[in-house]
């Protein structure tokens, strides 16, 4: 071994060095040398060496083929895959043979044709022919594991992909390897359907077409698809993905490994909710109001905006933007622009304010699986708001991470706003955890709600236990929408100005449906004069827009978002939208009043300064919001604080897939033993949640994590009520 660590292995008479403990599956690759694997996937963890394709004969071991994938380099390796050994090549030919043996050959109409591993190396390593006479072993198929994902058992090599993932990636533990030996198959626990926030990546991850897409299922081949690489837009990671489309419609979104920010995995949400797109109840031209309030009449595009400029004109300063925290870069600048310059208006409600506080700590997400030791503090379910934030934190788990998990729900039980005291306690180096992330080596800070001030705790907590010296540390705020700090910068940026108090509202503008949906938005439309709403479903507006333009989504854009990592990225139109792109038509709009929304040649640079500290980042706006903020005053017995959180399977675009609707949140709200004990409540009974005048009926589940005096729901299931609740049996 060389003095840098650098072992050689000599493979197929090609001599490489490697870094000592590599594979031998990744040295032969790094030589420009396949071994053809099935079952072998990095990140699934160890190998397991179960399909036996990567057989190979190595000098000096015992005179039999070895499985590649078990096999780390050893200096002076000397290794012959099927290329130049006849045994790695027999071996490699009867493995073929021998899963061939019962795998259905109906490669036309299997949907893994054309894009399938199998196929691949059955033609470049497999026989011509075959030996076998007998029938085929079949199975009722295809079997519905779960409303999005279809078992086809025949198929099936079992290579374990979808089972380990199960097990050691997102730790669901609900797909496995039922019998033994050739009874061998896959199926769910007690054959449950596959609930999991992340179950659609076995379908990628199966090298066969055993495990297919209910919603992909022969709408498409591969010679007949493009594919278009973007950005998920539904959350703030921002995943890597690519969209298949096919006839201009998108038919699939698949991952897009980027090693730093999702490590090639995805969640359901942002798999399964693209054919909200091509919802029947999708806003494809512009509407207005008819003399029935619930009714909307379609229009033309200059008719809608002769409207919007006429109703613009007169509100002047009285105009309201709304944002929900979804656009891009761009749409936002361009909205505010047409506000700012256009109305003249310096009023606003944003989704949540950006923080520039946590910048000198921020790192790659990647950088939680390796950190020593992760602190959450987290009011909101990190799985929630930012679910690959969570595999990423069972990543470190599972490498020996200390993680400390602080909140309603934590192994350090805390009640909601208690994150300050908590950020106070781990700053102080005399308490027991401050004194133990004091001396870790590197550190990983998640903050997970509430909105206001947690950039700043965190940063506070991130210079208190000196991350900036510490290698390999990150403090992670994660926001409440995909693109909410970029959202807050682009209106800062779109104009001068600060508003003063408002006593009556002439226009108010709402971009999107997170806008639409929030209380405080439609109590402002209630007040308004005029409505106008951007959507792309008219039922999220009716009843409260005068005039409907229709929106897009974020598969229907070209532009920038910037991440919880603030980390730029560039979304590519996959598809065209029914109605106009967005920058079109305000772009029309905004040049009848005389204003510019050209937006800057190079998309990431401008991004980039949008990120920076602005002007008018503080501006005292009347009506601007930055999330809820958590009261301080204290728990009033017999009434429990409520700790809401937004499903991660919620919004308006996974309400228009029916396949996702066994994922969404069930109208429940949890308590502790204790307080349900004092309620004489068990689980399951229907509740009676009351506050403020106002009363749901939920169904109680008993959670044996969360903090006493604490009650938790989803946020739809409880909206309208107050901070300090009753539960009743």
């Amino acid at each position: 071994m060389s003095a840098n660590g650098l072992v050689t292995v000599t493979i197929d008479d090609r001599e490489v060095e490697v870094p000592k403990g590599t594979g031998l599956v990744e040295a032969a690759a790094h030589a420009g040398i396949e071994i053809p694997v099935f079952c072998y996937e990095p990140r699934l963890g160890p190998p397991v060496g179960a399909c036996r394709m990567c057989l190979v004969e190595i000098e000096g071991m015992p005179p039999k083929p070895q499985a590649a994938c078990t096999l780390t380099v050893q200096d002076g390796m000397v290794v012959k895959t099927a290329q130049t050994s006849a045994m790695a090549a027999d071996a490699q030919n009867a493995t073929l043979e021998f899963i061939l043996v019962n795998h259905p050959l109906d490669c036309p109409v299997c949907d893994k044709g054309g894009e399938c591993p199998l196929q691949d190396l059955t033609f470049r390593y497999g026989p011509g022919t075959t030996r076998m006479t007998f029938d085929k072993r079949t199975y009722d198929k295809p079997i519905p594991i779960s409303p999005t994902i279809a078992l086809d058992r025949e198929r099936c090599i079992l290579c374990y992909r979808c089972t380990r993932f199960s097990e050691l990636v997102s730790e669901d533990g609900q797909l496995v390897a039922r019998n033994r030996g050739a009874q061998s198959l896959i199926a769910t626990f007690e054959d449950q359907p596959y609930r999991a926030p992340f179950s659609g990546n076995v379908i990628e991850l199966c090298p066969v077409g055993a495990l297919t897409s209910t919603l992909y299922r022969f709408e498409g081949r591969p010679w007949e698809i493009n594919t278009v690489p973007t950005v998920c837009g539904l959350c703030p990671v921002g995943c890597n993905v690519s969209a298949t489309i096919r006839e201009g419609k998108v038919r699939r979104v698949s991952s897009r490994n980027h090693p730093e920010v999702d490590q090639g995995w995805i969640c359901d949400k942002g798999r399964f909710a693209y054919p909200a797109l091509h919802s029947g109840d999708r806003v494809t031209a512009p509407l207005v109001r008819s003399d029935n309030p619930s009714r909307f009449d379609e229009t033309s595009w200059e008719d809608a905006l002769d409207r919007v400029e006429r109703v613009g004109r007169a509100a002047g300063e009285t105009a309201v933007l709304a944002l929900s925290g979804s656009e891009t870069v761009e749409i936002a600048y361009a909205l505010s622009r047409l506000v700012r310059a256009g109305f003249g208006s310096a009023h606003v409600v944003l989704p949540e304010r950006g923080s520039d506080a946590i910048d000198p700590y921020r790192a790659p997400l990647s950088a939680i699986a390796a950190a020593e030791a992760v602190v959450i503090i987290a009011e909101e379910p990190v799985a929630e708001r930012a679910p690959i934030v969570d595999l990423w934190i069972r990543a470190a788990r599972r490498a020996g991470a200390r993680v400390i998990s602080i909140g309603p729900t934590g192994v350090e039980q805390r009640a909601p706003g208690s994150g300050p005291a908590a950020v106070a306690e781990l700053a102080d180096s005399t308490t027991p955890l401050g004194a133990e992330l004091a001396g870790a080596a590197s550190v990983a800070l998640v903050w997970s709600g509430p909105h206001g001030g947690g950039g700043e705790e965190l940063a506070r907590l991130a210079h208190a236990l000196g991350l900036h010296e510490k290698p390999g540390s990150g403090a992670y705020y994660l926001p409440a929408t995909p693109n909410g700090r970029a959202v807050d910068a682009a209106w800062a940026a779109a104009g001068e100005g600060v508003a003063g108090p408002l006593d009556h509202i002439g226009l108010l503008v709402v971009s999107g449906e997170e806008a639409a949906a929030d209380p405080h938005v439609r109590e402002l439309a209630g007040r308004a004069d005029a409505v106008v709403a951007v959507t792309m479903f008219a039922d999220d507006v009716r009843g409260m827009a005068d005039v409907v333009l229709p929106g897009t989504g974020y598969l229907e854009r070209d532009g920038t978002m910037i991440n919880l990592e603030g980390r730029i990225q560039r979304l590519r139109r996959a598809t065209n939208p029914p109605g106009r792109a967005d920058l079109d038509w305000i772009g029309e709009l905004a040049a009848r009043f005389g204003v510019s929304i050209e937006v800057p040649e190079s998309l990431p640079l401008a991004a980039a300064r949008l990120q920076a500290p602005l002007p008018g980042r503080s501006e005292a706006v009347a009506l601007e919001t930055g999330g809820r903020a958590e009261p301080s005053r204290p728990l009033v017995a017999p009434k429990l604080r409520l700790a809401r959180y937004r499903p991660l399977f919620s919004g308006a675009m996974v309400a228009r897939v029916a396949q996702l609707g066994f994922q969404r949140p069930e109208a429940v709200i949890e308590l502790s033993p204790e307080d349900a004990e004092r309620r004489s409540i068990g689980s399951g009974d229907t509740v009676t949640v009351l506050a403020n005048g106002t009363s749901v009926e939920l169904r109680a589940r008993i959670n044996a994590r969360l903090v006493d005096g604490t009650a938790r729901a989803a946020e739809e299931h409880v909206r309208g009520l107050g901070d300090l609740i009753e539960v009743r049996p």
